[in-house]
C-alpha cells in the first residue's frame, strides 16, 4: 500500500507526505495510525492539524495530551513530541507544516505562538481537514495560495504572541544552537556540557528539566529533520545517512521510520519531483 513503511506491522497503519512546488515551506501529511508509536521527533515548523477519526495521545512540552476526534492540534516549531493511539482503532488525521518565515511572509504577522496544543472545535477541525485535502489535490498555483490563506485564517484565532524568553532559558538556547550547527558530528555529553560550563550530569539533568528530552533525543530529532530536508532535495538515502551523522542507511531507515512512520526511500518518492 502506498505510504506504508516497511516497519509498520499493522495493515491499517499508513502515512503520506506531499510537497507543493509553488508553495515552498509547506508540507502536507495524512495518516491513519492504529498500532504504531512515534518516538520523540520534531518538524521545525508550525504543525497544524485535525483529528478525523479516533483519538491520539502524545507527550508535548513535558505533559501528556489526548486529541480526540473533532479536535484541532497546534504545535510550535522545534518542540519534540511523540504520538500513539488513544482509541481501539487508532486515529486518522491531517496535518500541514508551515515554516515560520513563510507564515510571517504570508500574513505580515511576526512572533506566532500557540499556548494550547489541543482544542476541541468540531467546526474548525472539519474545515481544516477540508482545506488540507484541498491543498493536496488542487494543482493550480493561484488556487493553492488562496487555500493557504483560508487555512491560516481558520487557525489564526488560536495564535498568541511568542513569550519573552527568560535569561536562564537563553543559556540553554546556546546548546540547541550548537546541536543544530554540529548535528553531523559524533557529539559527547562532555562537549555539550562545556557549552554552558556545567558538569556533564548536572547539565543533562538541567537540559531534560528544561526541554523534557535528553540531549541525545534532541540531537536525533534534529538529525532526522535534516534528513527530511536532504531527501526532499533528492539526495540518495545512503548519502543522507552520512550527512546527518548516522551510522549507515539502515540506521537512517530505522530512526526515520520510528519518528515519521514512513521509510526515507518512500518519503522521498512522495515528495521529490522527478
Amino acid at each position: 500500500m502506498q505510504g506504508v513503511p516497511d516497519l509498520f506491522h499493522d495493515k491499517r497503519d499508513c502515512a503520506s507526505f506531499r510537497h507543493l512546488d509553488n508553495l515552498p515551506g509547506v508540507e502536507l501529511y495524512h495518516a491513519h495510525i492504529s498500532r504504531y508509536a512515534f518516538e520523540p521527533h520534531t518538524h521545525e515548523a508550525f504543525g497544524i492539524g485535525a483529528i478525523e477519526l479516533g483519538a491520539e495521545q502524545f507527550r508535548y512540552r513535558g505533559a501528556k495530551h489526548v486529541a480526540p476526534v473533532n479536535s484541532v492540534v497546534t504545535m510550535n516549531p522545534d518542540e519534540l513530541h511523540t504520538g500513539e493511539a488513544a482509541s481501539e482503532d487508532g486515529w486518522r488525521y491531517r496535518m500541514v507544516y508551515l515554516e515560520p518565515d513563510l507564515l510571517e511572509e504570508v500574513t505580515g504577522i511576526r512572533h506566532w505562538w500557540f499556548s494550547d496544543v489541543v482544542r476541541h472545535d468540531a467546526q474548525r477541525s472539519a474545515l481544516l481537514c477540508q482545506q488540507i485535502y484541498g491543498l493536496w489535490n488542487t494543482p493550480d498555483p493561484l488556487a493553492q495560495k488562496g487555500l493557504l490563506l483560508d487555512l491560516i485564517d481558520t487557525f489564526r484565532p488560536f495564535a498568541k504572541h511568542a513569550p519573552i524568553k527568560q535569561e536562564g532559558a537563553h543559556r540553554f538556547e546556546r546548546v540547541r544552537e550548537y546541536l543544530h550547527d554540529n548535528y553531523m558530528h559524533a557529539l559527547t555529553l562532555d562537549e555539550l556540557a562545556a557549552v554552558v560550563a556545567l558538569s556533564p550530569y548536572h547539565f543533562q539533568r538541567q537540559f531534560k528539566a528544561r526541554y523534557h528530552v535528553t540531549p541525545h533525543q534532541m540531537l536525533m530529532a534534529i538529525r532526522l529533520w535534516r534528513a527530511k530536508d536532504f531527501l526532499t532535495r533528492g539526495m540518495p538515502a545512503a548519502e543522507v545517512a552520512a550527512a546527518t551523522g548516522l551510522t549507515d542507511q539502515s540506521h537512517l531507515t530505522r530512526a526515520f521510520t520510528r519518528r515519521y512512520g514512513i521509510t526515507p526511500v518512500r518519503y522521498q518518492k512522495q515528495v521529490f519531483p522527478r
